[in-house]
């Protein structure tokens, strides 16, 4: 069930039976039809595994199962929110940056390091955000957050991506990511940007920014 857009910070899914979608809990502005909201126990179409896995991560964003017939209205705290369509592919994305997606995409959780090493664990340290992150993989959609609207950037083999980590929303496709650092004299003595450290991304695929270093 794709999300129409209806401005740059609300998204809209029309819901029919046997359909159902997730949400995070407090997304919710506003419904038209017969529509339920439940705490979803189960992590998602990835099962309690998926759930106990986020939990160990720090990846607990809570979720609401959404069904019934009907349409939805979504967004949260004034973010900007960006719509991303899977066609198969798996979307890496943290979790409190994920505002609703279909029920029908599995939902996992895969550990940082796996793709990164040692450098992808000290993103985590460097950024606030888990070493964990969640993934969405199949056809379906999914609405995340950003701060001051999100670009997508193409990335391929002969053409790595380098991002502040903190401006990173999430990536789609075969991509690699590592941790490297820009340190240099000028940051030594306090005259640097401050944008010590970047996130690179290698491979076949698309990275998605957002237009501000805020966190959610």
């Amino acid at each position: 069930m794709p999300f129409t857009t209806l401005n740059s910070r609300m998204v809209e899914a029309r819901i029919g039976p046997g359909q159902r979608l997730f949400s995070q809990r407090g997304a919710m502005l506003a419904y038209r039809g017969e529509v339920s909201f439940t705490p979803n126990l189960q992590g998602g179409q990835g099962g309690i595994g998926s759930m106990i896995g986020r939990r160990i991560a720090g990846e607990a964003t809570p979720l609401m199962t959404v069904e019934g017939t009907g349409t939805v209205m979504f967004g949260h705290g004034g973010h900007h929110v960006h719509v991303v369509d899977l066609t198969g592919e798996t979307l890496y994305v943290e979790a409190d940056r994920l505002l609703a997606f279909d029920g029908g995409l599995q939902q996992g959780t895969m550990f940082m390091g796996s793709q990164g090493g040692v450098m992808g664990m000290v993103r985590g340290q460097v950024t606030g955000q888990g070493l964990f992150t969640t993934t969405l993989k199949g056809v379906g959609s999914a609405a995340v957050m950003a701060h001051g609207g999100v670009i997508e950037l193409p990335i391929t083999p002969q053409r790595p991506v380098h991002v502040d980590p903190q401006a990173y929303v999430a990536h789609r496709g075969d991509v690699r990511n590592k941790l490297s650092t820009a340190l240099g004299w000028r940051d030594m003595v306090g005259r640097g940007s401050g944008e010590a450290f970047q996130l690179e991304l290698s491979g076949q695929g698309t990275v998605y920014v957002q237009a501000s270093e805020e966190k959610l």
